[in-house]
C-alpha cells in the first residue's frame, strides 16, 4: 500500500537519513536532477538542509510516498514568490527508489502535487527533465504539455551536454 504525506519542516528533518539515500539512489540511477554521480554524503544532507528551511518559510512543499512505512518517493513543489507569479509553482525532484519502480508511485506523487499545488493557490505548474527520459512519458501521461526545449542545458556524469525538456500543466 502506497500513502503519500505532506511534511512539515519537522517532519522532514526526521526523514533526513532516509532522504538523503534516496536522493543518492536516485542520483546513481541517472537521474537528471540537478546532481552528478556519486553524491556524496554531506552534498545530500546540505541539499536537504536548504529545501527543509524553504519549508519553514512556506516557499516549498515537500511530499513522500510511503511504501509499506518505508520512504520509496518524494516531490518538491517550489512556489514562485514574486508577486505577479504566485499562481504558478515548479515541480522539482520527482524521485522514487529504485527498489519501487513501475508501480505507480511516480504518477501518485504528481497527483499529490497537484493538490498541493491546488491547496497552495496555483492554477499552473512547470516543469523541466532532461529531454529523452523516460520521465517525459510520465508527464504527458499526467496532462503535462511540452512546451519546448533547450539545449546543452545539462551535464551527465560522463561530460555529455543534454537538451531539457520543459513542460506546463494548466491545473483546472
Amino acid at each position: 500500500m502506497i500513502t503519500i504525506e505532506q511534511l512539515t519542516p519537522e517532519q522532514a528533518d526526521v526523514l533526513v537519513p532516509e532522504l538523503i539515500k534516496l536522493l543518492q539512489d536516485s542520483v546513481a540511477s541517472g537521474a537528471s536532477i540537478g546532481f552528478l554521480p556519486p553524491l556524496a554524503h554531506e552534498e545530500a544532507r546540505d541539499y536537504w538542509a536548504g529545501a527543509i528551511a524553504e519549508l519553514g518559510c512556506g516557499a516549498r512543499r515537500l511530499l513522500v510516498a510511503r511504501q509499506d512505512g518505508a520512504l520509496v518517493g518524494a516531490v518538491q513543489l517550489a512556489l514562485a514568490e514574486k508577486p505577479n507569479a504566485r499562481h504558478r509553482a515548479e515541480v522539482q525532484k520527482l524521485m522514487v527508489h529504485t527498489r519501487a519502480r513501475r508501480q505507480g508511485i511516480g504518477q501518485t506523487l504528481m497527483s499529490a502535487a497537484d493538490d498541493a499545488a491546488r491547496a497552495a493557490g496555483c492554477t499552473l505548474l512547470v516543469l523541466d527533465t532532461r529531454a529523452g527520459d523516460p520521465s517525459e512519458q510520465l508527464y504527458l501521461k499526467h496532462g503535462y504539455t511540452r512546451a519546448g526545449a533547450i539545449p546543452q542545458y545539462a551535464r551527465s556524469a560522463n561530460g555529455e551536454l543534454h537538451a531539457t525538456a520543459i513542460f506546463y500543466r494548466i491545473l483546472v
